[in-house]
């Protein structure tokens, strides 16, 4: 597990799959190459959520485990609004609010990880 509760896996993945969440924005709706995308996105869904897991039981050794919580709540939720974005675009319904959600939980979770918690980095 220590392999796992590793911060800059933990980033590198993120950013993978936000990388891959907009090029799956960006491609052509409906198309072979955006539901492969889509499908590798959700592989790399998994890898964050082992990686987040592994730190938020690290982050319980630091006595801080509500604070963690919260953040390990936050970005469930992101890739919750990913997820809805991508599937309601497929479906062709409107995706204003997801998008406005998206962002707002993206700042949170990403605000809590960077400039509050002890394991984060100071940029």
């Amino acid at each position: 597990m220590d392999f796992l509760a590793n911060i800059d896996l933990h980033i590198a993945t993120w950013a993978i799959g936000i990388i891959l969440f907009f090029v799956a924005v960006i491609m052509a709706k409906g198309s072979k190459g955006q539901k492969i995308t889509h499908m590798i996105l959700r592989l790399f869904y998994v890898f964050i959520i082992l990686t987040g897991v592994a730190l938020f039981i690290d982050g319980m050794k630091l006595d801080m485990g509500m604070q963690y919580g919260f953040k390990f709540l936050g970005g469930i939720l992101v890739i919750g609004m990913m997820e809805m974005i991508l599937t309601r675009m497929k479906k062709q319904k409107p995706t204003t609010m997801f998008w406005v959600l998206l962002f707002v939980f993206l700042f949170i979770t990403m605000f809590l990880g960077f400039f509050i918690l002890p394991m984060g980095t100071n940029l």
